[in-house]
């Protein structure tokens, strides 16, 4: 077997406000970045974590 070569990822971390969480993360999709998890601050806030593959 031969092995294919692996996606290299980037990734971001940002905050999200609650008040347009799905309009922020619809832009994050359009520029190709995937959730990949979303976890609430020590102040309440959302951060979401996303990555997408790394331009050649």
């Amino acid at each position: 077997m031969t092995q294919s070569s692996s996606t290299t990822w980037e990734y971001q971390v940002a905050p999200i406000p609650l008040h347009n969480e799905a309009l922020m993360l619809n832009n994050f999709g359009q520029d190709g970045w995937e959730l990949v998890a979303i976890h609430t601050n020590a102040q309440g806030g959302l951060v979401a974590f996303l990555k997408r593959p790394r331009a050649a």
